[in-house]
């Protein structure tokens, strides 16, 4: 702190209402540069001549007029001008903290959900090619995870297709790279329908030569997707 601060503690709110002589205003500019407390001060209250722009005239000329007002000696506007300045630090302080929360908040908001997808185990997804003529599209996502792999699909039946009264029978179905098949997951199907499932396997996704969907009562392939590239 300064050490002529306690002298000019309370002209903070003068000056920056400009109600100081050009002599004080000389003076007090020539101690802000000295002191880094009272430019604080100012900072704080800068908004003030804002606030009070706001006053309309005839709500200023209602208040000169009100009867209990008594003409305000020079010590008395001191003061209320000290009270006023010391308000509106007190209320930028509330704003300031509110705004670094708010920032705070947003930033915790954009990094959780960075964190959380760096985080996330890299998938990959693959669109299941139509071998037979049935009205299936199907998307199947492979996610590595500690025990194997995650293969979570979605198969949509159009509404065109026709279906026996339970539905049709379908499979999910992997093959390793040595040919071995398994049968992860099976479902039934309606015109209009869409699947959504989620099967696992203990294979890891690179030794995943190809998923398949099948009909359950032929076991043909209707759609499939080759991983190895064959």
């Amino acid at each position: 702190m300064n050490a002529d601060h306690a002298r000019y503690a309370d002209w903070d709110a003068a000056y920056v209402l400009g109600a100081l002589s050009a002599a004080d205003r000389a003076e007090y500019e020539a101690h802000l540069a000295q002191c880094a407390e009272c430019r604080t001060a100012i900072a704080e209250i800068a908004p003030m001549p804002g606030l009070l722009s706001r006053v309309t005239p005839e709500r200023a000329e209602s208040l000169l007029r009100a009867p209990e007002a008594e003409t305000p000696t020079p010590e008395h506007r001191a003061r209320v001008l000290s009270l006023a300045a010391e308000r509106a630090r007190r209320r930028r302080r509330t704003w300031v903290a509110g705004i670094a929360a708010a920032a705070a908040i947003v930033v915790a908001a954009v990094a959780v959900p960075a964190i959380s997808a760096q985080l996330r185990p890299p998938s990959t997804t693959i669109a299941l090619e139509q071998l037979r003529d049935a009205p299936l599209t199907a998307s199947v996502s492979l996610t590595d995870v500690a025990w194997g792999t995650r293969l979570d699909m979605i198969c949509d039946y159009g509404s065109e297709g026709d279906a026996p009264a339970d539905g049709w029978a379908y499979a999910l179905v992997v093959v390793s790279d040595d040919g071995t098949e398994s049968v992860l997951s099976t479902w039934r199907a309606h015109p209009g329908t869409t699947a959504r499932l989620s099967a696992g396997t203990e294979l890891p996704a690179s030794d995943i030569a190809a998923v398949e969907i099948r009909a359950v009562d032929s076991g043909t392939v209707l759609m499939r997707s080759s991983l190895d590239g064959s």
